[in-house]
C-alpha cells in the first residue's frame, strides 16, 4: 500500500494500520497535540493525538519532504552509523 491509498481510508482504519504495521520513530508536540511519527514500509505516517479531547485528531501518510523536518532534531541516528 502506498500513502495515497492509505490516506483514502477512513481515519480509524488508518490508525489501526499504524498500530499493526508501523514502526515508531519519534514524537513531538504541536498545537497542543502529541504528534507521533511512524515508518510504514514505503512511507511515513503521523498520528495527531489530542490529550484535551482524549482522541486521535488526525492520521495521515506522506513520503518525504518538509513534514519530516520537525523530527530531525529528535531522531537518534547514531545506532545506524555503527
Amino acid at each position: 500500500m502506498d500513502f495515497y491509498a492509505f490516506n483514502c481510508l477512513p481515519r480509524d482504519t488508518r490508525a489501526d494500520l499504524v498500530w499493526q504495521r508501523g514502526c515508531f520513530l519519534a514524537i513531538r508536540l504541536e498545537m497542543g497535540c502529541s504528534v507521533v511519527l511512524y515508518h510504514m514500509e514505503s512511507f511515513f505516517a503521523e498520528v495527531w493525538y489530542s490529550p484535551e479531547d482524549n482522541q486521535i485528531a488526525l492520521v495521515h501518510g506522506f513520503e518525504k519532504g518538509k513534514l519530516l523536518e520537525p523530527y530531525l532534531d529528535t531522531i537518534d541516528l547514531e545506532g545506524l552509523l555503527e
